[in-house]
């Protein structure tokens, strides 16, 4: 295997890489490994590679996506139980997309050594007319096709160019938010969160992080000393701050849950109260994942919310959180607005309760226009991602509608898939302005409009989602944080003791037992 007496001389390092020809996110991984581990034997370590699984969110829609959410927590416990197993003394994670990277926070909450990530980064976007083209583009034309606004060929032209390179799809997906929340936590060197993908510098970068680990190793400095309550706060507030992905708020109630730590929906609300929105991103805006590299990256970020955070924290780098933000340059305010005159006064996620969603439900508000931030029509019931999208493709949606897709929570569904296509054909429909979407399933941080997610109790377990009928008048009031189902508590009494629980379609396999032992959206959705 190439090792020698001197390598067993020193600590045994585990590169944790999500390598997989699978999906574009971790093709690139492999060289950035090799890269770690000269930085690891520069510094004296004994670098040990292994794999750990990959999935693509946005090529495992529909039936796949029933698998992904679970793949978090299997991903998580793979890794644990490898560096458990062998003994390791620290760890580097490389990892760049939708579960990876909340799984191996996960992972490293649990074996609590010394750990660095470094994560994948951005693809290049394509450009047509000026104008940058991402994946999340082509889910959009979908509908754009399907109503005649865009030809065939140019729909096809899309398919081919969108996915520019290796990397993480360079619009405001979850990919790119955990990233940035890596880094924001202090847990990868900066600049790492936004640096793209096939940059020359990532290769030293790569270098830096394992010859940096070998110092942590030192140093004794461990991922719980770094992941703090201040910590998970400082995530939080960069989230709501860059407009990121809903899926975080699914990601990191898991990682407080690995930690021990306080973290809760009205948490999030609270924070998003207080720090205002600086920036937008696709979908929100024109602007992409480089476009913020190229404003200063996380960093920058860090510098405008300085006052906000806790700057005292520590990070992998040596350097503090205030640091760090201190080393920031000028950020162009077209991409990252000063704290004082924000593009929002709240921030890009809001959480809702009312009688539809008692324990809570999400909606990234910074991707919803103005008109429908309060809307109340008619529900149109269906039972399944499927169902609404058969539905969408034969034009049988009229404007006023508030969708409601059940069953499609971390039980019921089970995996609590993500609605993002049909999401996409409501905007490229031009339906964003008119339609609402509500669901115990989730979304992406490819998914604008008024689409609200993690709705819980989830129908499966008895949620006020699951007894929804339709026509049944449904009240939307995102700046008062209310989700109401306007049906009186007689009726409702009267249909819950009618209900029935859909059986789970799965009766055997790992979704079976998914099915049984996986918590509710508002705790993280955590496997018990």
């Amino acid at each position: 295997m190439g090792f020698g007496e001197r390598d067993f001389a020193g600590p045994t390092v585990a590169i944790v890489n999500s390598w997989s020809e699978t999906t574009p996110g971790h093709y690139h991984l492999r060289d950035l490994a090799t890269a770690v581990k000269e930085g690891v034997r520069q510094a004296g370590g004994m670098p040990v590679e292994f794999n750990t699984a990959a999935p693509c969110d946005g090529i495992a829609q529909g039936p796949g996506m029933h698998y992904v959410l679970p793949l978090r927590d299997v991903i998580a416990a793979s890794i644990e139980l490898m560096i458990e197993a062998h003994l390791f003394d620290a760890a580097v994670m490389l990892g760049t997309c939708d579960k990876i990277v909340p799984a191996m926070l996960m992972a490293a909450a649990r074996v609590d050594l010394p750990t660095i990530f470094l994560t994948g980064g951005p693809m290049l976007p394509w450009y047509k007319e000026g104008r940058a083209v991402v994946p999340s583009d082509v889910k959009e034309a979908m509908g754009q096709r399907q109503t005649g606004k865009i030809s065939e060929e140019e729909f096809h032209l899309l398919e081919c160019n969108a996915c520019g390179g290796p990397g993480a799809c360079a619009f405001m997906g979850t990919a790119n938010t955990m990233d940035c929340l890596v880094e924001a936590m202090g847990l990868s060197l900066p600049g790492c969160g936004t640096l793209p993908a096939v940059a020359p510098e990532r290769l030293e970068l790569a270098r830096a992080t394992g010859r940096r680990i070998m110092e942590l190793w030192q140093e004794d400095l461990r991922f719980r000393q770094i992941v703090s309550q201040g910590a998970l706060a400082n995530a939080v507030r960069v989230l709501q701050a860059i407009g990121g992905s809903t899926n975080a708020v699914l990601h990191l109630l898991a990682l407080a849950e690995e930690l021990g730590l306080e973290l809760d929906l009205r948490a999030f609300d609270e924070i998003g109260r207080q720090v205002p929105l600086l920036g937008k991103f696709k979908p929100a805006s024109p602007l992409t994942v480089v476009d913020l590299h190229e404003a200063g990256g996380v960093p920058a970020v860090l510098s405008r919310l300085v006052r906000l955070l806790d700057g005292d924290l520590p990070s992998v780098s040596g350097q503090t959180i205030s640091q760090i933000a201190a080393g920031a340059g000028d950020s162009p305010p077209d991409v990252l607005r000063p704290l004082e005159e924000p593009l929002a006064p709240e921030g890009g996620i809001a959480i809702l309760h009312g009688s539809l969603a008692p324990a809570g439900a999400v909606v990234k508000q910074s991707g919803v226009e103005p008109r429908m931030m309060r809307h109340r029509g008619p529900a149109r019931v269906f039972e399944s991602e499927e169902d609404l999208r058969d539905r969408l493709l034969a034009q049988e949606v009229r404007p006023g509608d508030v969708l409601v897709v059940r069953n499609e929570g971390p039980r019921g569904g089970p995996g609590m898939r993500e609605l993002s296509i049909p999401a996409a054909l409501i905007v490229g429909m031009g339906l964003a302005e008119s339609v609402a979407m509500v669901t115990d399933g989730r979304f992406s941080g490819a998914t604008r409009g008024p689409c609200i997610g993690h709705v819980a109790p989830e129908a499966y377990d008895g949620g006020p989602i699951g007894l929804v009928q339709d026509g049944d008048l449904i009240e939307i009031d995102i700046p008062q944080r209310r989700l109401d189902l306007l049906v009186n508590a007689n009726t409702l009494e009267e249909r819950r003791r009618r209900w029935l629980r859909r059986e789970s379609p799965f009766a055997n396999g790992f979704l079976a037992l998914y099915a049984q032992r996986v918590g509710s959206a508002d705790r993280g959705a955590v496997l018990r």
